[in-house]
């Protein structure tokens, strides 16, 4: 089964209002299994946007992994910021991009649809799940 990697706006949908996104975002984790690797950065993103107490419980209980430093990764991120200068890709979205490349067999769990647009090792679709539409 894939790894998942969450998005900000995934980590949002968990614990946010939005009853569609909601449900979507706790039937993959019962599907999935704890736990979703993500970065610090979009666990910070998303505790601007909801409770940062669930946010912090999860990350405390493992329903997420921090297993990735913008530090180590800060010229391939980089890299990508540039690419998609013209997509305005934000810093999230390049660390989980990146994150998709160091862990080939992923699915990304996002709300964000630039993730149809951005490219693993330079010409791959980004194995992706979105929320179904309303």
């Amino acid at each position: 089964m894939s790894v998942p990697i969450a998005d900000a706006g995934f980590i949002v949908a968990y614990g946010g209002r939005h009853a569609v996104q909601r449900k979507w975002a706790r039937e993959a984790f019962r599907k999935y299994g704890a736990p979703f690797r993500t970065w610090e950065g979009a666990i910070i993103e998303a505790a601007h946007f909801c409770s940062p107490d669930l946010i912090t419980r999860m990350v405390r209980d493992g329903d997420f992994l921090i297993d990735f430093t913008l530090a180590g990764q800060i010229h391939v991120v980089n890299l990508l910021l540039k690419k998609y200068a013209d997509q305005e890709m934000d810093l999230t979205d390049a660390c989980i991009v990146r994150m998709s490349e160091l862990i080939p067999d992923c699915l990304v769990f996002t709300v964000d649809h630039d993730f149809d647009v951005y490219r693993r090792f330079n010409d791959q679709l980004i194995p992706t799940n979105y929320p179904p539409r309303d």
